[in-house]
């Protein structure tokens, strides 16, 4: 790929991987090329699924020239919808289970190398960083992010103006995605970015080093579910809200197993690169014994 700006959309949903999708991977990735976009970031809600089979079934065949990179929309338990992208080839079950405090959330990712911000951070309640967190805790939390979502094409107008405001207040990157869960709303939202791309990692290095450079925009996509339902909506939004909170619940102890194997993982690593680094210490002190003998 040139060095010129690539388009991604980076907020994309499948049905191999999101619930509540109607487009697969394959057809999503399809569609963007055909509207002139480069690549796209797949962000299912808690779940790679999608990546895996586009990845093992090689698919990328079938759409060549595109590029299909994988993010995830995480669930917190106390901060709404937060869009990750880890480095190339991480695959961290944890990430997959959903219900993981906003802090801890940003502590497990930028550990491993990765980079995260909120989706849609002036969306409805429950799904949304400004109206789900407790207010006293949002400056401490909003400096710690690496980009947010400044333009999501199934929000409001004033929802995406209060994100870039958020953004340039914050001297944040911002995002631009189409959100789409169906075919009729693919290709909305944008995301243009300096090249070149070629995985995760150039992805990461370009929002970190080169955010200012990032531009985002679209167009609105007026026939979201929350929309047609209208006062509906907001009943549906509490559903949902109860159905990722016993969601993480449920997942409680399998991120707790997660954790425990990652931190056992960790202290093992640690071990051996403190006895590589012990051996070669002894080594290099016998040297100079062995040549003064000699």
């Amino acid at each position: 790929m040139s060095e010129e700006y690539l388009k991604f959309d980076m907020h994309c949903h499948t049905k191999e991987g999101s619930l509540d999708a109607k487009i697969s991977v394959v057809e999503h990735a399809r569609e963007l090329k055909e509207k002139g976009y480069d690549g796209m970031l797949v962000t299912d809600h808690d779940s790679y699924r999608a990546y895996r089979k586009w990845i093992q079934n090689d698919w990328a065949k079938e759409v060549p020239g595109f590029l299909v990179l994988r993010g995830i929309e995480y669930d917190t338990i106390d901060a709404g919808h937060i869009l990750c992208i880890l480095p190339e080839g991480m695959d961290l079950r944890l990430m997959e289970r959903k219900g993981l405090p906003v802090s801890i959330l940003i502590d497990f990712v930028h550990y491993h190398g990765g980079i995260c911000g909120p989706a849609h951070p002036y969306g409805q309640k429950y799904v949304s960083f400004i109206n789900t967190m407790k207010q006293h805790k949002q400056l401490q939390m909003i400096k710690r992010f690496d980009f947010l979502e400044g333009f999501n094409a199934c929000e409001t107008e004033e929802s995406n103006q209060k994100a870039q405001f958020l953004a340039e207040t914050y001297h944040l990157p911002t995002t631009g995605g189409s959100d789409a869960h169906r075919s009729s709303s693919v290709g909305h939202g944008y995301t243009l970015i300096p090249g070149p791309i070629r995985n995760n990692d150039d992805l990461i290095e370009a929002i970190l080093e080169r955010g200012e450079e990032i531009k985002c925009g679209g167009t609105y996509y007026h026939r979201t579910v929350k929309q047609t339902l209208g006062p509906l909506g907001n009943a549906l939004n509490n559903s949902f809200w109860l159905y990722n909170r016993i969601g993480g619940l449920w997942r409680k102890p399998s991120r707790n197993r997660e954790m425990r194997k990652l931190y056992l993982n960790e202290i093992l690593q640690f071990d051996k690169k403190k006895d590589t680094e012990q051996a070669k210490k002894e080594s290099e002190t016998q040297k100079p014994e062995e040549e003064k003998e000699s």
